[in-house]
């Protein structure tokens, strides 16, 4: 996939890992749209940026998406990349507290919402000559830690998702990818631990591009693609493993 001369969207790109991306990918001549729900990040996110506009929406509300599916069809029509990378993290106990509400807020966000923004996007991406979908996963699709699973379920389903909608893209313009970093030192991730053990985003960034100028299609940061292996051999031990790093 080339990495210049694209317009690209990226969900939750006024931070963390988004942000990041954005500011690789604007540097390298493409035109980025970053999308975030708070306005005045976006616009200390987009005065670091060039070649890049900042639309205020969010993505866990329906009718924002489809306000901005028109938006984006009306003044972006060459729209050709699309980084689903905006997500909801809870800590939670499965055993005690209530999780339901919480749950559903994750598996909105993390899951549904992409299916949605993806959908109505399809169409008009299909019409590109070179067209790609970047779904942004987690290694605990792989393997739960416990105080992280309703998360892990909403990225598992995400993965599987991913997969079988690269299968329906084969014969298409349309590449999909999916982006799997471990905990990474980020805002975001900063309750579950990042600042303490994460990596930087700007390493997730560097490792996304390299993969996806050589259409590498399931991307594993850094020592995820150890985990993913342990997993494939011995999934007890990689639940084991990832339970014990809590």
């Amino acid at each position: 996939m080339k990495t210049s001369q694209n317009t690209i969207l990226i969900t939750g790109g006024s931070a963390g890992i988004g942000f990041e991306i954005a500011k690789q990918l604007s540097a390298k001549n493409n035109h980025v749209i970053i999308i975030g729900r708070n306005q005045e990040r976006l616009d200390k996110a987009a005065a670091q940026l060039q070649n890049v506009t900042a639309i205020k929406a969010d993505v866990s509300n329906v009718a924002e998406i489809d306000a901005l599916v028109t938006k984006l069809q009306n003044d972006f029509p060459q729209l050709n990349v699309v980084i689903n990378n905006a997500g909801a993290v809870q800590l939670n106990n499965l055993i005690s507290g209530d999780i339901f509400e919480k749950a559903q807020a994750e598996m909105f966000t993390n899951y549904l919402a992409i299916v949605k923004l993806n959908e109505k996007l399809l169409p008009s991406l299909q019409q590109q000559p070179e067209a790609a979908i970047v779904n942004v996963s987690s290694i605990v699709a792989f393997a739960p830690s416990i105080s992280l699973a309703t998360y892990a379920a909403t990225k598992a389903a995400l993965h599987t998702y991913s997969r079988a909608l690269r299968l329906a893209l084969k014969d298409t313009s349309v590449k999909v990818f999916e982006l799997m970093p471990p905990l990474v030192n980020t805002e975001f991730s900063a309750e579950i631990g990042g600042a303490e053990r994460g990596i930087p985003a700007s390493q997730v960034a560097d490792e996304f591009i390299a993969s996806f100028e050589t259409d590498n299609y399931e991307i594993r940061v850094a020592g995820t693609e150890q985990f993913y292996r342990l997993y494939l051999s011995d999934p007890e031990a990689a639940l084991n493993r990832i339970n014990s790093i809590e």
